[in-house]
């Protein structure tokens, strides 16, 4: 009996060590971020992970960066993501719902397998929150999974449609 004492008590010191590692707050200033390509996002997005881990269940949290006229094309996720606008501007849309426009301040909270797409109207930056591990689905107009190379290839000639119709 005193033996499973002392392994209890050690499981629970252990179990407590690991809750306190997880419960140190970070400070990032973005200055110090290493600012990168994440995979299957367009090239005209960086980010960097600024807590958590992407990978994991646990979810992290992200400073994008994007330049002006960057499109992330219709797409779901499979974890509820959340963004908050840093700088710049966002024209959010989703499924069903009329497009926002987006500046500092703003907010807009997407539910797991709610397809949304984001374009920066002008350089933006943004935090990104997922509920769980970052993975993208890109869909078509009729809400059918499409790869990433055929998402992207629709968007640059609907970017030069939308330029010529400003300049006119």
């Amino acid at each position: 009996m005193k033996r499973f004492a002392v392994v209890l008590a050690s499981v629970v010191v252990l179990m407590a060590a690991v809750a306190l590692a997880q419960d140190q707050g970070t400070m990032t200033a973005p200055a110090t971020l290493k600012f990168t390509n994440f995979p299957n996002f367009p090239k005209c997005v960086t980010g960097a992970v600024v807590h958590g881990d992407p990978g994991s269940d646990q979810g992290a949290t992200i400073l994008a960066k994007l330049t002006a006229g960057c499109s992330v094309p219709w797409h779901f996720h499979s974890v509820n993501e959340q963004i908050g606008i840093v700088s710049g501007s966002v024209k959010a849309e989703m499924k069903d719902a009329k497009p926002q426009v987006l500046g500092p301040g703003g907010f807009a909270f997407f539910p797991a397998k709610h397809v949304h797409q984001a374009t920066c109207t002008t350089a933006c930056m943004f935090f990104i929150a997922t509920e769980g591990k970052l993975d993208i689905h890109y869909v078509d107009k009729d809400g059918n999974e499409i790869p990433f190379d055929q998402a992207v290839k629709t968007k640059p000639a609907a970017a030069k449609s939308s330029k010529a119709a400003t300049k006119k």
